[in-house]
């Protein structure tokens, strides 16, 4: 397998994810390899061994037993839906993260990745986390659509503009490893990189206290210095803050009491049922499509009295409040396991 790697220019296998990927590839490549070799042997044998003598010589009519013509239906069908099944599999541990994954939040724009951690610390173009924890990306775009691609993990996720997509990875082997955009965005498209930079847990903690100290150092003289304060503060009250600044508690409520619109007490991870009569998994895509497009899918026995936040919210604004309705979670819900969609629904906005 090492020479396979070797030949195909593929780069380290940094993620847990990364080896059973390899090992499918290299089945495809081997067996397509290997097909296309016989065939080519095959048709050559055929062209010598059939090949017309003389003007008046006709061809030889060649009939197959039942036995070959099982054989290959059978086996090229067998190894189809050998690969679906392998590829189903692998769709589904890649789609779903583990319980536990640690979020963080990844803005694309024209060109550049800027990360947030719930915690309230963010960096721009270097994504630090910690080894051998699972990684939760919630990722949007504020321009056109970005691609986020680390070659190393063997990822690749698109960022789109409105709406929110999920990506995740564990990586295993400390290390700085490349980050690119696989999505043409524009004239400076090879110049949008990045790094993703994986360290020790303990490590990772001291880069998170130091960043934490250094939010509240700013804060203790009389304002932020660098990034805006919608950027430094905890996720969790500074979405609290725009909401109150937005209107949004002038229609939910956080403490379980009816009004305009449904609570936000609980909602994340909860099943709601739509006018439609079909129902919907609350997860960090549904909220931020209510938020974008909100007469999309309207929660059953309220009045689609909501208007569009489309244009008014960054997406920075927009993960704060994500991360505050999560936080609301009421003692029912706490103690729920998370149950949903086997991915991340797909939602456009209008």
């Amino acid at each position: 397998m090492s020479f396979l790697h070797w030949i195909l220019f593929l780069p380290p296998q940094a993620s847990t994810a990364s080896k059973w990927i390899d090992q499918l590839h290299y089945a495809i490549i081997t067996t397509t390899m290997v097909a296309s070799t016989a065939v080519a042997l095959a048709a050559v044998y055929l062209f010598v061994r059939y090949r017309r003598r003389s003007p008046d010589q006709l061809s030889v009519r060649v009939e197959s037993p039942p036995w070959f013509e099982a054989t290959i239906i059978t086996v090229p069908l067998t190894l189809f839906l050998a690969w679906f099944y392998v590829g189903y599999v692998g769709f589904v541990r890649v789609r779903r993260p583990p319980p536990g994954a640690m979020d963080v939040y990844v803005m694309a724009k024209q060109w550049m990745w800027k990360f947030s951690y719930p915690e309230g610390p963010n960096s721009i173009g270097v994504l630090r986390v910690p080894a051998r924890k699972p990684v939760r990306l919630l990722m949007t775009s504020r321009d056109v659509i970005h691609s986020f691609f680390v070659p190393a993990f063997r990822i690749k996720e698109d960022l789109l503009p409105g709406r929110y997509t999920e990506s995740w990875f564990q990586s295993d082997l400390p290390g700085r490893y490349e980050l690119l955009c696989a999505e043409y965005c524009g004239l400076q498209h090879s110049l949008m990189r990045g790094e993703v930079e994986v360290l020790e847990p303990s490590e990772f903690d001291r880069w998170l206290a130091s960043q934490e100290r250094g939010i509240a150092e700013r804060q203790d003289m009389g304002g932020p210095i660098g990034p805006p304060a919608s950027d430094q503060a905890n996720l969790v009250a500074e979405g609290l803050r725009i909401a109150g600044q937005a209107g949004c508690l002038e229609c939910h409520t956080v403490d379980g009491s009816p009004h305009i619109g449904p609570t936000w007490l609980g909602l994340y991870h909860r099943t709601e049922l739509l006018e439609t009569g079909q129902s919907v998994f609350v997860d960090e895509a549904y909220m931020t499509k209510s938020m974008m497009d909100p007469m999309a899918d309207v929660v059953a026995g309220f009045n689609p009295v909501m208007p569009t936040f489309q244009g008014k919210l960054t997406a920075p604004e927009t993960a704060a409040i994500v991360e505050y309705i999560k936080s609301l979670r009421s003692r029912e819900y706490q103690s729920k396991p998370a149950e949903g969609p086997l991915y991340a629904p797909i939602f456009r906005t209008k």
